[in-house]
């Protein structure tokens, strides 16, 4: 994952005052921008964007039409592009939304759309969502009808209810359902990426209300209007399939587990793994019945929690059609090398097989760091 140095850099953020100087030159000559390129370093990612956003707003002119301008005179330049735009929507959104003309609440939103092919504008599409949700949706759900398949997925993506990196929405958590229509009209974009967004919004909507995410997911499957809708239901479906959900695992054809099915394992390589080597596995399933049966095959690792608990997290194996008297063997290698999303504790782990919902084998290992 990149770093924050990586992103919004001082060089990008210097590269942006020369861009604005170039076009629109206040009579700062853009010094609180410059000012903040160099005050970067200790920040993160977020503290950043703010304190960029913030220059921008100290050295723009005073209201929204104004600095509006500067930004669409700036669009002019190819320059204007990558990691700076991030600050420059936040700023839009901003003052748009502090403004006191009511049109410049719209105008924000359209100048969001134009720069979104710049980088992107999910993120101060929040602050718009935050200020009047019902009135950004209505403006949200026209972009879904655009050429620009940037914009369209602005609609998608920058509507998530746990879109990564961004201000949280609380009314979107509150009610996932006001999103579904966006999602109705993009779910068979022509475009890959928007509905790559489109699966990940409807997957974080089944964080929320797991019966609305499958009973979308179902419309769109008996709909069959394109090729390309199994793809995105099956990516919508994968938390609530790890989560062993009934109906999901219905939707997507993944029947329980008969006795006809034979799974043995999991074996472990060692019982004892160290943060420099890998739990290695293995895993054998084999239909021993009359028909095909379709897989979902998951495993499970307990990691042991600072207070001596475990806690499991789900982990993809491989989907599968096995055919009547098929066997097959799996093998797979855990790392528990360090990261900075999961801390982990000695002792004594689990692993677990998932097959279409259902646990089993479990297989105790221990973690020596």
């Amino acid at each position: 994952m990149p770093t924050a140095d990586e992103l919004i850099s001082a060089a990008s953020i210097r590269q942006l005052a020369r861009v604005l100087g170039a076009t629109a030159a206040p009579s700062t000559r853009w010094s609180t921008v410059r000012a903040s390129a160099e005050a970067l370093g200790p920040l993160g990612l977020s503290q950043r964007t703010r304190a960029v956003c913030d220059a921008l707003v100290q050295d723009l002119p005073g209201t929204y039409p104004a600095a509006a301008d500067v930004f669409r005179a700036a669009l002019a330049d190819p320059r204007f592009s990558g990691w700076m735009i991030w600050p420059v929507t936040e700023a839009v959104a901003a003052l748009a939304v502090d403004s006191a003309r009511p049109a410049d609440f719209e105008d924000g939103l359209a100048l969001l759309a134009a720069l979104t092919p710049r980088l992107t504008s999910e993120f101060a599409l929040r602050t718009f969502l935050n200020a009047d949700m019902e009135r950004t949706l209505r403006t949200v759900s026209t972009w879904t009808a655009s050429a620009d398949p940037s914009v369209r997925r602005l609609a998608s993506e920058g509507t998530r209810p746990r879109l990564p990196w961004a201000k949280q929405v609380p009314e979107l958590r509150h009610r996932p359902s006001v999103t579904v229509p966006i999602l109705d009209a993009l779910h068979t974009d022509a475009d890959e990426v928007v509905r790559r967004s489109v699966a990940n919004h409807l997957n974080d909507i089944s964080r929320l209300d797991p019966a609305l995410a499958v009973s979308t997911a179902r419309d769109w499957s008996e709909r069959a209007a394109a090729a390309t809708t199994p793809a995105v239901v099956k990516h919508a479906m994968r938390t609530l399939v790890k989560q062993a959900d009934a109906a999901a695992l219905d939707l997507l054809g993944f029947a329980p587990p008969s006795e006809d099915l034979t799974v043995t394992g999991p074996s472990l390589r060692s019982t004892k793994v160290t943060q420099d080597d890998a739990l290695v596995f293995g895993v054998d399933l084999t239909n021993e019945g009359p028909r095909p049966v379709r897989l979902a095959v998951d495993y499970v690792i307990h990691y042991l929690k600072a207070n001596g608990t475990t806690a499991p997290r789900v982990f993809k194996l491989t989907t599968r059609t096995l055919a009547a008297g098929e066997r097959l063997a799996l093998e797979r290698k855990h790392s528990f090398r360090p990261i900075t999303t999961r801390r982990h504790y000695p002792g004594e782990h689990a692993l677990e097989i998932q097959v279409n919902g259902r646990r089993s084998g479990r297989a105790a290992f221990v973690v020596d760091l």
